[in-house]
């Protein structure tokens, strides 16, 4: 029996460390996101990005969408949104079912700012993975594909 408490033991401690080491990881790799996002378009914030990525996505969206959305305070959006429209990539239009609100769209320089950082970061990620065996690649999308529904999943109970 003290041989089946010790591997558990041994198993929470390797659990453990594993959870620390990505916790590790995932901090050095935002901060890596960060970075990049300002090599990328040094007058855009990786937030702003993001959010003028997801008005694209979206095909437009309103502000209190994108607060929603990335459970942001709405003056965090509304800060990036003022932003992204001084630089001219997002525009206001006012929403074909109600014209009271405002629906927020990307520019066509907008959509060029995003097409251009998408393919950089491609040609980035291409040179990253280039040594990769095709098996690692494929376990590693597969592993941030489950990452990344089980944080919607937890996201979503916590609420």
């Amino acid at each position: 029996m003290s041989g089946y408490d010790d591997s558990q033991e041994e198993e929470g401690e390797g659990r453990e460390e594993s959870v620390e080491t990505i916790h590790r990881e995932l901090t050095a790799f935002a901060r890596r996101a960060r970075s990049t996002a300002a090599r990328m378009h040094p007058e855009l914030s990786l937030v702003a990005f993001t959010l003028l990525a997801h008005l694209a996505d979206q095909r437009g969206c309103r502000a209190t969408d994108l607060a929603a959305h990335y459970m942001l305070d709405k003056s965090t959006v509304s800060r990036q949104v003022a932003a992204l429209e001084k630089l001219g990539f997002v525009e206001r239009r006012p929403d074909p079912d109600d014209q009271r609100v405002q629906v927020l769209h990307p520019t066509p320089s907008g959509y060029e700012v995003l097409t251009t950082a998408h393919a950089r970061r491609q040609e980035v990620f291409r040179r990253r993975f280039a040594d990769w065996p095709q098996d690692d690649l494929t376990r590693f999308a597969e592993y941030l594909v489950r990452f990344n529904e089980a944080s919607v999943a937890y996201d979503a109970s916590a609420s």
